[in-house]
């Protein structure tokens, strides 16, 4: 449940959040404020008023047009010492749905979400590499059945896709035919899934996307600068500045697998060949033994715990270089660490990286903290299914008013 909000402990970001009296911003405001009361839980008129500095009749005119929409709810008065009660507003979990689709290398995933993020459906489709033809069959298919589902419910403001780019780029990697994945530099999924939904379709980089759930669904959400690694079987990431997802002019921002380290040897590489799940499925190979549970089973990952020190040390030694490379760039609030494994492997990476990285030289910065990320798997899914969210209903404090 969320705690009962004053003037007093609203974050440092929330605080820097300011509103417009002038009625041509009234889109904004209702953004500002929907953004507020997903970040601090339950918000009474006279908290919004005190944050965003706007009149406590341009709070009111919002919070009718916000209830009238279905997007907000009153929750239970809360009584003060004197005076009225004051009455909350909160987010109306069935006030709008989202569908967030994640292509990845081994597995596709279709999920429905509320206006709080929680999953109401999931199906998963797996296969040894990604075929357009299939995953649009796949895809198709489980919209019409969702649909047909929610029958007169449907709220479904749009639908995400979190896929990696270029992915006829890695072929070779995922043990697939170059042929077959060429047809990925041809084929476009968002035009195919737009000519069919009845609403926007976007499309955004799988870690990139994935960092936008944490910002908007996580536990880190309230952080305002944070650097974000997400491991799938390849490592790639995303960046948090000033409150927003920052994703740069060609949406790769945040490439953090790109980035050079050095390995155990002292060759440079880049982090992905290091940190990255395709890295573990080759280790079980070398020795001999399928890998594919760790892609096709929920628990696939505890058939490996006696093996999976080795490269829990390999991925915290990678890390760790990348996240002082990082901080010594950005000076973040924080490093989000989270993968597509189990919260227990996520535990491990992310204290072997804490100890790996006080065998590097942290001169000229401070220490970096380390943070465990919350969503695991579904990160990218949920990732896809927050690029409607923040198009439609959430302030990004990258942009000024006038813009």
């Amino acid at each position: 449940m969320h705690k009962k909000q004053s003037s007093k402990n609203i974050s440092k970001l929330d605080q820097q959040l300011k509103g417009s009296n002038q009625s041509n911003m009234r889109a904004y405001n209702e953004r500002l404020v929907l953004s507020l009361v997903r970040r601090n839980g339950p918000l009474p008129k006279m908290i919004i008023a005190q944050m965003t500095g706007l009149s406590a009749q341009t709070v009111s005119v919002i919070m009718r047009s916000l209830e009238a929409d279905g997007l907000l709810v009153k929750s239970e008065p809360v009584r003060g010492k004197v005076g009225q009660p004051s009455v909350p507003l909160s987010l109306n979990p069935d006030g709008a749905l989202f569908l967030g689709l994640k292509i990845g290398r081994r597995s596709s995933e279709l999920i429905l979400v509320d206006f709080l993020g929680q999953v109401k459906k999931r199906t998963v489709h797996t296969y040894p590499f990604p075929e357009p033809k299939d995953i649009e069959k796949f895809t198709l298919k489980s919209i019409k059945e969702f649909e047909a589902d929610l029958g007169e419910t449907n709220k479904i403001s749009g639908l995400g896709i979190a896929m990696p780019f270029e992915l006829w780029n890695w072929a070779e990697a995922i043990g697939a035919s170059i042929d077959k994945m060429e047809s990925w530099k041809t084929y476009d999924i968002q035009k195919v899934l737009r000519s069919y939904c009845s609403y926007p379709v976007y499309l955004q980089n799988d870690a990139t996307a994935a960092c936008g759930a944490e910002l908007a669904f996580g536990t880190n959400q309230n952080k305002r600068d944070f650097a974000y690694f997400y491991i799938g079987t390849f490592i790639g990431g995303g960046l948090v500045i000033n409150g927003s997802l920052f994703i740069g002019k060609n949406g790769n921002a945040g490439a953090l697998g790109s980035m050079l380290i050095s390995d155990k040897n002292g060759n440079t590489t880049q982090l992905i060949n290091e940190a990255s799940i395709i890295t573990f499925e080759r280790q079980l190979q070398e020795a001999h033994e399928d890998p594919s549970p760790l892609w096709n089973r929920e628990n696939g990952w505890q058939d490996f715990n006696e093996k999976i020190t080795p490269w829990v040390e390999r991925v915290a030694n990678g890390l760790a270089q990348a996240i002082i490379s990082t901080t010594a760039l950005l000076d973040q609030e924080a490093t989000v660490i989270d993968g597509a494994f189990p919260e227990q492997v996520r535990s491990k990476i992310v204290d072997a990286t804490r100890q790996a990285i006080k065998k590097y030289s942290q001169h000229g910065i401070e220490q970096p903290v380390i943070s465990e990320g919350s969503l695991g798997t579904i990160a990218r899914a949920l990732g896809g299914a927050s690029l409607p969210l923040f198009d439609h209903y959430l302030v990004d404090q990258n942009l000024s008013l006038n813009q």
